[in-house]
C-alpha cells in the first residue's frame, strides 16, 4: 500500500470504527462504511501489514480462528492523527474555495444590480 493510498478516507473510517467497536466483523465494517467485503478485507490486511492495527484472537483454541478483536497500535494512533490533520486541511481548503466562490458570486450579483440601477 503506497503512502498516498494510506491517506484514503476509508482508512480513517475503518480506524475510527475499530476504535469504537474493536470486535467488529469485516462484514459489519463493510456495511457500515458502504464498501465491498473484499475491499474491507484488503484494507484491513494492508493496515495490519503496515502495523497500524493488530489482531487479537479471542478463541481459547489457538488452531481455530474464532472471535477476533482489532486494536490500534502506537503507529496506528500516530497514523490516525496524521489522517485527521490531512483531511482537516483538505476540508478547510474546500471551505475557503467555496467561500471565495460565494463572495465572487455575491460581488457579481451586487455589481449587476448596481449597473441596472444606474440605467
Amino acid at each position: 500500500m503506497s503512502e498516498q493510498h494510506l491517506l484514503k478516507e476509508e482508512n480513517l473510517l475503518i480506524i475510527k470504527e475499530l476504535e469504537a467497536q474493536p470486535s467488529a466483523t469485516q462484514r459489519h465494517l463493510s456495511i457500515k462504511l458502504g464498501i465491498s467485503l473484499g475491499k474491507t478485507n484488503y484494507l484491513l490486511k494492508e493496515l495490519i501489514k503496515k502495523s497500524i492495527i493488530k489482531v487479537r484472537n479471542l478463541s481459547d483454541n489457538p488452531g481455530k480462528l474464532g472471535k477476533i478483536q482489532y486494536y490500534l497500535t502506537k503507529e496506528g494512533f500516530e497514523h490516525k492523527v496524521q489522517l485527521m490533520q490531512h483531511f482537516l486541511k483538505e476540508k478547510e481548503a474546500g471551505y475557503y474555495q467555496l467561500k471565495n466562490e460565494w463572495e465572487q458570486i455575491m460581488l457579481n450579483e451586487n455589481g449587476a444590480h448596481s449597473a441596472e440601477e444606474v440605467k
